[in-house]
């Protein structure tokens, strides 16, 4: 008797810790939000950061393409998830956020060679980094430092500024690109903290705008899901940004998109309606793309489209000037890869006749399979007009420049 009472008790512990387990089983990763049946058994997933130091030898900067008379060339190393740049004044210092690794790294440039160093780490995702009269702001999800002088003085003490900036606490699309703008104001996207949702509070799936010290906070456009890139137009002074599009509706849609605003107040749509119009199935609302605001030019489905950058250098040619050279880091929500490239997009400054054409491509070696060594992330305009392109995969910047080729003998 006593044997089976045992046994009894044992079973009735084992099923209530069962039970508990199942109560306290992990939720499913938020990449998974919004699969819907249709893509309930896909086994896609995202492509895993490589967050360790890869040797210079190892960076295979010689399969990179580039038109005729550019030249790309590996310009620094050893920085494990870089993405985001700014760079002082004169180009000697970059700055470089990252996401996972929770760094913010340093590179100086003597001329002949460049050095890194880590200014902070153990942050929660600080891919934000911004440079102004000599300040480097670092915005992670749940701080925000500042750096006064840290050019000239690499043992400078962040400054507080959190509590200044009102930060929403959800993480996911809330890591950020940010930028002082021609108006003197920093410029702070909050994406939506899901694949696809109606967002819980209107603090997200918004671009605002603040004085330096934070005060000042203003929203200037709603409904953009994941900006992780933007520019303001050097004529009109008009701010351009790169949106993400949402997951998980089938390899062809919905695209990325770049988008122009034209004035403050617009609303792009998400969380009701995507791209050139596309209605969510998923989050509906009567006429949910009445009164959304276009995007000036759709960047391919999944892309993963990230740094925007308008270029005003002397180096490129005269066609390059004013136009933009956007980042497509690369796709992963879908079976076939697209982008994994930066790309030349040229427009009206009206947004309209908006094209774009492939700039540097090379990053991945297979059309129909995912086959890739690199993942560009942002462009970096320099002093010299160079550009600098950070690759998040191997901890690269490589270095873009301009020759004019020789003319043919006769």
């Amino acid at each position: 008797m006593r044997s089976v009472v045992a046994l009894a008790v044992t079973a009735a512990f084992a099923a209530s810790f069962a039970a508990q387990a199942q109560e306290k089983k992990a939720p499913p990763p938020a990449w998974h939000q919004g699969k819907g049946a249709k893509m309930e058994k896909s086994t896609l997933a995202p492509h895993a950061g490589k967050m360790t130091e890869t040797p210079a030898s190892d960076i295979a900067v010689g399969k990179l393409k580039l038109p005729k008379g550019f030249k790309a060339e590996l310009w620094a190393s050893g920085l494990p998830g870089g993405r985001a740049m700014a760079a002082s004044d004169d180009g000697k210092k970059v700055y470089l956020g990252t996401r996972v690794i929770g760094r913010v790294y340093e590179v100086t440039d003597d001329g002949a060679k460049r050095t890194v160093r880590v200014v902070v780490d153990k942050l929660t995702q600080p891919s934000g980094v911004a440079v102004n009269k000599g300040s480097l702001y670092v915005f992670a999800i749940d701080k925000v430092l500042r750096f006064d002088g840290i050019a000239s003085n690499p043992g400078a003490q962040p400054v507080e500024m959190t509590k200044a900036f009102d930060l929403p606490p959800e993480q996911h699309h809330n890591w950020k690109y940010i930028a002082f703008g021609p108006d003197g104001k920093l410029y702070v996207p909050f994406g939506a903290p899901c694949n696809i949702c109606e967002p819980p509070t209107k603090e997200y799936a918004q671009i605002r705008r603040y004085n330096a010290d934070g005060s000042g906070k203003e929203v200037i456009a709603t409904g953009v899901r994941n900006t992780q890139g933007f520019d303001w137009h050097p004529k009109t002074g008009e701010l351009w940004f790169s949106d993400h599009g949402r997951d998980w509706l089938g390899d062809n849609t919905p695209s990325d998109e770049l988008n122009r605003i034209a004035k403050t107040g617009l609303n792009f749509g998400f969380p009701y309606c995507h791209a050139n119009g596309v209605k969510d199935p998923d989050v509906k609302k009567a006429d949910a793309c009445k009164g959304v605001t276009m995007p000036v030019l759709l960047m391919g489905p999944h892309a993963a489209v990230m740094g925007v950058k308008f270029y005003t250098g002397k180096m490129f040619p005269a066609e390059y000037q004013n136009t933009m050279f956007v980042v497509r880091k690369g796709s992963w929500n879908r079976s076939k890869p697209n982008g994994f490239d930066v790309v030349n997009v040229r427009a009206g400054a009206d947004g309209k006749g908006a094209k774009m054409t492939p700039f540097l491509t090379g990053f991945s070696e297979a059309k129909d399979a995912y086959k890739f060594w690199g993942r560009p992330a942002y462009v970096q305009q320099m002093p010299d007009g160079a550009l600098l392109v950070s690759d998040e995969q191997t901890g690269a910047i490589y270095r873009i420049s301009y020759s004019a080729p020789k003319a043919a003998k006769k």
